[in-house]
Order: C-alpha cells, then sequence, then structure tokens
C-alpha cells in the first residue's frame, strides 16, 4: 500500500476524520479529544496512533500527558496523488475545448453524413 493509499484509508474511518478536524483548531492531548468525541478515550488513543503511524499527526509529551498535532507535511502524499488526477482532467478539459473551437469544416461534415 503506498503512502497516500494508507493515508486514504486511515481517513476512511469518521471518527479519525473528526479528530484530524478537532487537531486543525490546534493541538490537543488524548483527554481533550475523548471529552469533544462520542467515542473513549483508550478509542481516541487508537485512532490517533494509526494517525500517527501514516504520519497526519504527531505528539510531543507535556509532563504526563501526549499532546497531539497535525503534521502539515502528512498530506503531501495524498495532494500529490489527487493532483495527478487534476492534471489530467485539465488536460482531457483543454483536448475537449480545442475539439469544440475547431469543429470540422463543412467538407468534412458532408463527406461524414455520406
Amino acid at each position: 500500500m503506498t503512502n497516500a493509499s494508507a493515508i486514504l484509508a486511515a481517513l476512511g474511518d469518521p471518527t479519525r476524520q473528526a479528530i484530524l478536524d478537532l487537531l486543525l483548531e490546534g493541538p490537543q492531548p488524548v483527554g481533550e479529544l475523548a471529552a469533544l468525541l462520542p467515542v473513549s478515550r483508550p478509542a481516541v488513543s487508537q485512532h490517533l496512533k494509526v494517525l500517527k503511524e501514516v504520519g497526519l499527526v504527531v505528539d510531543r509529551q507535556e509532563g504526563t500527558r501526549r499532546v497531539y498535532r497535525v503534521d502539515p507535511t502528512g498530506l503531501a502524499p495524498v495532494r500529490a496523488y489527487l493532483d495527478r488526477f487534476w492534471t489530467q482532467a485539465v488536460v482531457a478539459f483543454a483536448e475537449y475545448a480545442e475539439e469544440q473551437a475547431d469543429p470540422p469544416s463543412s467538407t468534412e461534415s458532408k463527406e461524414k453524413d455520406r
């Protein structure tokens, strides 16, 4: 599985999406995240472990707790993966626009009709 695939798979879980959304607001410890979500603290820890393994979050020790934050470089593989689709779509659109802007001449149209 590529890193982009692993990240997309991790983000396929709504709870992990919610955790990432909360962390986009700023760094937070597990307890604060759990208080904002309808899942237990151990479940939040497990989801954070998955997000950390795919590179979407990082943590640091602050006293007796771990504080998590979004790793800004973590989405780069997904962005590159999705950019490929965007590039292909733009090329296809440009080709279609050129075809529409340069319709076949009337002689070519008559020959096609025969």
